[in-house]
């Protein structure tokens, strides 16, 4: 079986995978950061069955239907176009493939929702003090913020081609775990 992992960062997914399965399939990590593709790829230079990629999520330099697994995390809030990327992930998935994508979401709990937004302000507060910086923290708001609630990323996968699409909340929907297939 194999795994591509689309916005890896350093590769935290990858490495986890690869132990989980002993090294034994195919891991494929895409960044399209270069920074961060190369402290990854120093990172996991000792893991054999990972490969990695300079690439954006909405152009993929592999063939169609390669892939068991696709996933994708805290990236999709990031991409320049949601349903291009989707038509990718479809696209480099076998028939039988599993999509996962794993996000920053919505709250649900009413009373979690009140202390997580007085969060949220606090945190470029945080970003300054700690790392002398805010405005990066403003964005990750921001675009928390912006970004679609569970049920609207569920549609907007269903639209991309996947089937039985569903989402199941992390600590009350901060953040989300998507799922569909390609059948």
């Amino acid at each position: 079986e194999s795994l591509i992992d689309v916005a890896s960062g350093t590769g935290d997914l990858a490495l986890s995978f690869s132990k989980k399965i002993k090294e034994k399939s195919k891991i494929v990590c895409v960044e399209p950061n270069k920074s961060m593709l190369s402290i990854g790829k120093n990172k996991l230079k000792n893991i054999k069955n990972v490969s990695w990629y300079l690439a954006s999520a909405e152009k993929l330099p592999f063939n169609d239907n390669v892939f068991d697994f696709y996933s994708i995390s805290f990236g999709i809030r990031n991409v320049s176009n949601i349903n291009k990327c989707l038509q990718e992930a479809y696209r480099v998935l076998k028939t039988g493939g599993r999509f996962f994508c794993l996000e920053f979401s919505k709250v649900e709990n009413e009373i979690l929702k009140i202390f997580y937004e007085k969060y949220s302000k606090a945190i470029p507060n945080i970003g300054r003090y700690i790392v002398g910086k805010s405005m990066p923290y403003e964005y990750l708001i921001n675009s928390i913020n912006n970004f679609h609630n569970q049920k609207e990323l569920c549609a907007i996968i269903k639209n991309n081609g996947f089937e039985n699409v569903e989402y199941r909340n992390l600590s009350g929907g901060i953040s989300a775990i998507h799922t569909g297939w390609k059948i």
